[in-house]
């Protein structure tokens, strides 16, 4: 029968041996490393972007603390800023860059929108826009496009119902009624109640409620809110 603590001892012996020859081994290579980056001085060292990520990808399992005491070509922080970018860099696509052709269909494209969608912008209003998502247009340039597709200059450029709506959604509200039969002491009595809708955000407001909607009612409505 095979004594199994002889061969735990045998295995602790056999790996503290692998161990300290291992650390032999690491001490010498650190200081070659020394002698060698002394005899370089300052003069610096040149290191393909292969030998950064070769190295960034053995640094990254030591850790900074352990990488203080045996690091000696770059510092601790440099190595892990290298792993970071191999990692960002890995999950970075390229993408293709945009052909000249189809980025002068998306200026085409956005001028005649801005210009639909805000009938009181003129030339310099829409080149300024064009600026902020990155596209210098000339004036004339914008003034061809639109021509081309049959839209004149302001103020003579013509606003659509849908238009307008659409532009000035954010400050549009609607006013309607809604009644209530109610029972009271003098029977069933009708309510008519006001309430103001903001059509971007649908937030309801009751603003009022009477059983006689006449013109003091509104007044009062319209006084106080």
């Amino acid at each position: 029968m095979i004594d199994l603590s002889a061969v735990q001892l045998s295995l602790l012996v056999l790996t503290g041996w692998l161990d300290r020859r291992e650390r032999q081994a690491l001490a010498y290579l650190i200081e070659e490393n020394r002698l060698l980056r002394r005899q370089l001085g300052r003069r610096p060292l040149r290191l393909t972007d292969d030998d950064r990520r070769r190295l960034a990808a053995r640094a990254y399992p030591l850790g900074r603390q352990r990488l203080r005491q045996i690091a000696t070509i770059v510092t601790p922080d440099t190595l892990l800023r290298w792993h970071r970018q191999l990692i960002a860099r890995k999950w970075t696509y390229a993408t293709s860059s945009p052909t000249r052709r189809g980025v002068l269909a998306e200026i085409r494209r956005l001028v005649v929108r801005m210009a639909e969608e805000n009938p009181t912008w003129g030339y310099t209003r829409i080149q300024g826009a064009l600026k902020n998502v990155g596209h210098r247009v000339g004036r004339s340039t914008i003034a061809r496009i639109l021509k081309a597709r049959g839209l004149p200059p302001v103020p003579a450029r013509p606003t659509s119902w849908e238009t307008f709506v659409r532009a000035h959604w954010g400050a549009i509200a609607a006013a309607d009624f809604f009644v209530t039969e109610v029972w009271t002491w003098r029977g069933l009595v009708t309510y008519y109640t006001v309430f103001v809708i903001d059509l971007a955000s649908r937030y309801v407001q009751i603003v009022g409620s009477t059983p006689r909607p006449d013109a003091l009612f509104m007044c009062q409505v319209s006084r106080s809110h």
